[in-house]
């Protein structure tokens, strides 16, 4: 089961998706009321569902969205004025699902269990994909020695380098530090 953050202007609102939810089996680690108290939880957790209003006194659910790490989906429940469409279509990795309001409890439960199974898709297919081999792992530490000697990096913000550089890029840690070592070494 996965991390479930609930959070809504009003507090009521977001209790009654609390309820909700913990009666149908799953896990709510937190409620919150403010854009800056949600980054702020969802910072302390690895990966889940942010179940959100659009508008808080602090943010839009936009800039919540784009605060918010690759390992989270976020479930909007907003009126269809709220919704700017343009961003939900671009959102093209879907991790952004929208319900409209008024919400029916059964579409509530089935879009949290489909985000929640797409959830752990994610991160079985990431548990494959860690698996290096020898040479492999020798490419990455060669690739972020080339960057600690051009750049006086540390090793961890070669690191980071390269996984940045790969998540703005779309393509594998392993591809970067390949694209480094052919284009540096």
């Amino acid at each position: 089961m996965n991390n479930i953050i609930v959070a809504f202007p009003n507090e009521k609102n977001a209790q009654k998706i609390k309820r909700i939810l913990t009666q149908s089996g799953y896990s709510v680690k937190n409620v919150c009321t403010t854009g800056a108290a949600v980054l702020a939880s969802m910072g302390n957790l690895e990966s889940g569902i942010l179940v959100c209003g659009s508008q808080f006194v602090d943010m839009r659910y936009t800039e919540i969205f784009e605060y918010m790490s690759q390992d989270f989906q976020m479930l909007l429940v907003a009126s269809p004025q709220a919704v700017d469409d343009r961003f939900i279509v671009s959102d093209n990795n879907q991790r952004l699902v929208c319900l409209y309001l008024p919400i029916k409890v059964h579409e509530l439960l089935e879009t949290i269990e489909m985000m929640n199974y797409s959830i752990n898709r994610k991160k079985k297919k990431r548990k494959k994909l860690k698996e290096r081999t020898p040479e492999e792992k020798k490419q990455i530490e060669d690739a972020k020695l080339i960057l600690m000697n051009r750049n006086n990096m540390t090793e961890e913000e070669a690191h980071r380098y390269i996984q940045k550089r790969s998540m703005d890029n779309g393509i594998s840690f392993l591809e970067t530090a390949q694209m480094i070592l052919s284009l540096l070494g």
